[in-house]
């Protein structure tokens, strides 16, 4: 039996986008919002397009209740008070934090937390029982909600080598390519660099840039 995924704010553009991929590979879905109603209208429209999709919306604390893995995704300036909210029931469970700490205007102007990024700001919230792994800051909500490839990778953070590896396989379920990038702290690099994507989009016109991993001159394989 598949991993149940609940996706608090999966109301939002990136939790809409990650909860209709991963319906579409088969694993059951909890979408998670601040209000019920909200929830199950989101979770019926992703039952619409994903027909025989196991979905299902709830309020944010009952959908980690009712999950195997937690996934956030709500703006950084919902986080410290979100994550509160669904402490107890992430406990001994994986936590993918999505989160940039972004803030607006100077959404192009890196402004990373004292604590050094939000994930590691997550961790010291939930306490050592939760598995707080950091990834897809880098992916356009957009391009989650679509049936193209996407032609990006996912950098993945955490302090447990096993943690990290279950969320590189659902990066991957997901249709994208994962990279194990050490402890949880180096989630700093990837929230400061989607403030960088923000600036590329701006000058060049881009719609959603991402990155690529390259080994400079040979194809190289992603979650090894």
């Amino acid at each position: 039996m598949k991993t149940t995924i609940a996706i608090i704010g999966g109301t939002g553009p990136m939790g809409r986008g990650l909860a209709y991929r991963w319906a579409r590979a088969g694993y059951p879905i909890v979408v998670g919002s601040r209000t019920a109603e909200r929830a199950e209208r989101t979770a019926t429209e992703l039952g619409d397009r994903v027909p025989g999709a196991q979905v299902s919306g709830v309020e944010n604390r009952e959908a980690a209740q009712r999950a195997d893995l937690v996934v956030l995704t709500v703006p950084y300036a919902h986080h410290a008070a979100t994550v509160e909210h669904v402490k107890e029931a992430c406990a001994h469970k994986v936590f993918i934090d999505a989160t940039v700490p972004l803030r607006p205007p100077k959404v192009g102007r890196v402004q990373l937390p004292e604590a050094g990024c939000a994930a590691v700001e997550a961790q010291a919230l939930l306490g050592d029982s939760v598995s707080v792994v950091s990834a897809f800051q880098n992916v356009g909500a957009a391009n989650l909600d679509g049936d193209a490839a996407i032609d990006c990778d996912v950098l993945v953070a955490g302090d447990k080598v096993a943690a990290r590896q279950q969320v590189v396989e659902l990066v991957q379920a997901a249709g994208m390519r994962a990279w194990h990038v050490g402890p949880l702290a180096n989630s700093a690099a990837a929230e400061a660099l989607t403030s960088v994507l923000i600036q590329i989009n701006k000058k060049y016109n881009y719609a959603h840039a991402g990155i690529r991993i390259t080994s400079g001159s040979h194809a190289s394989s992603a979650g090894s």
